[in-house]
């Protein structure tokens, strides 16, 4: 018989609710660990949807990916970014790989899938999909068998981080159990050997409501009518996962996995308030009031930057390689230490800064020249100007009048669960967000090639 693997993929799910808190409410879930191999996963530097979906798929690290998150420089170098596709990825994925080997395969709601691309098999693009108009599934007649059961695909939730948690937690509910149910659709009605399926809603529910179900979380009031209805969504999507796997059998793979984790937001970094106290970063004007950065900086004169996210992202406007740049090629590395030691003075404890080509080694694209994260991730990057301080608590985090409050900043360990034909149960520890992709090619007899990061998940080796 051919092998079959099912891959269900938990934006962000955290070990701290699906192996601790409310694994009493996952009986699904719960019962796959008790039968497989389970443990923390560590993600990849940054810990953050895009590029880590990707370096779980590809066995490949962000800097050979040469995608740094969800916004890369251009090509030349210009001073916006721009939101990383399907079309920036040159490497082979899991599906790759088991089409050449004769294998089918689903790809559903993948992050970096969009547009879709040719594959032996079936895909819905993910949540980057710009317009549900837009034609998301190959093959393209995928699109219409799919509407006319389902509905309007349900891309993403919509302003998760807008404050209106009940219209958030409503989307959430119906997108998740859309999802699930064009994935048991492909599942039984299209038999592929190999399934993949990226569910985004634990995701849009830690950014809009984090603070309300962590006791660890600023302001978390202890019993709070959120808490019930976030630990309800997670119950509702174990169910979903329960009927799913109902449509397994004892010799199909399964795995469960996220590409990070989730924990409390406790502050922010204003980085270019740092890098423009210090002299790095020139204004065209004072700003009254927080401000982004784009509408006051002048480019002639600003010798370094920083973008601002769940982690910092530093580049220096050398003289002959970014459009207006100001410092001399000649004093960049040694403005790199400085910066990083600027930033690591300036940063909370816990701070960390990297150059790109010592944390990867392969460089690819147009990388940072620093990278950083502050507080071990309890503290995020703010990227405007015009803040009193450097260091942001409370409602400065906000930023700018106009931006939304997030709830939750990333963690480094997501969850992984495996379960199967071949597994030896029990728990793991040291396992890598790669090591999926490479377990289900190894479950397949399928060799990875060259440069795939991972070890099998299957055995007590991990």
């Amino acid at each position: 018989m051919a092998p079959r693997a099912l891959l269900i993929g938990l934006d962000c799910a955290p070990p701290s609710l699906v192996f601790e808190r409310w694994a009493d409410h996952l009986p699904h879930l719960s019962a796959l660990r008790a039968r497989g191999r389970w443990g923390p996963l560590r993600s990849c530097m940054p810990p953050i949807t895009v590029p880590a979906w990707t370096c779980m798929v590809s066995g490949r690290d962000p800097g050979e990916l040469g995608l740094y998150g969800f916004r890369n420089r251009p090509r030349d170098r210009g001073y916006d970014l721009r939101v990383a596709s399907a079309k920036d990825v040159k490497v082979k994925r899991v599906w790759d790989r088991l089409g050449e080997a004769g294998h089918t395969a689903a790809a559903l709601f993948v992050p970096l899938s969009w547009p879709p691309t040719p594959l032996r098999g079936w895909m819905v693009s993910g949540f980057l999909t710009p317009d549900a108009a837009k034609p998301w599934a190959f093959p393209r007649a995928l699109k219409a068998e799919l509407e006319a059961r389902f509905g309007p695909y349900r891309v993403d939730v919509a302003d998760f981080r807008g404050g209106d948690l009940a219209r958030v937690f409503d989307e959430l509910h119906a997108m998740t159990a859309q999802h699930f149910a064009m994935a048991r659709h492909v599942w039984t009605e299209k038999r592929p050997g190999f399934l993949m399926m990226v569910e985004m809603g634990p995701d849009r529910l830690h950014h809009a409501a984090w603070q309300h179900l962590d006791p660890a979380a600023p302001g978390y009031v202890p019993g709070n009518p959120w808490e019930a209805r976030a630990r309800g969504y997670y119950a509702a999507l174990d169910a979903e996962i329960g009927r799913l796997l109902a449509e397994t059998d004892e010799e199909t793979l399964v795995l469960v996995a996220s590409d990070h984790g989730a924990r409390a937001m406790e502050g922010a970094v204003a980085v270019n308030e740092v890098l423009r106290r210090a002299g790095w970063l020139v204004l065209r004007e004072e700003p009254r009031e927080p401000t982004r950065l784009r509408e006051v900086i002048d480019w002639g004169r600003t010798k370094a930057w920083g973008e601002g996210g769940y982690y910092a992202r530093i580049f220096l406007n050398v003289a002959g390689r970014e459009p207006a740049g100001a410092l001399p090629a000649s004093e960049a590395e040694a403005a790199r230490d400085a910066i990083a030691a600027l930033l690591e003075e300036a940063g909370p404890a816990g701070t960390r800064v990297w150059r790109p080509e010592a944390l990867y080694g392969t460089v690819r694209g147009q990388p940072p020249d620093l990278l950083a994260v502050f507080a071990d991730l309890a503290w995020r990057a703010e990227g405007s100007v015009g803040h009193a301080s450097a260091l942001l608590e409370g409602e400065a985090i906000r930023g700018p009048a106009g931006s939304k409050l997030d709830g939750a900043n990333h963690a480094w360990d997501g969850i992984g669960i495996v379960a199967g034909p071949g597994v030896t149960p029990g728990r793991w520890e040291g396992a890598e967000l790669w090591d999926v992709g490479r377990t289900v090619l190894e479950a397949f007899g399928v060799e990875a090639g060259a440069g795939w990061r991972g070890r099998d998940l299957r055995s007590a080796g991990r």
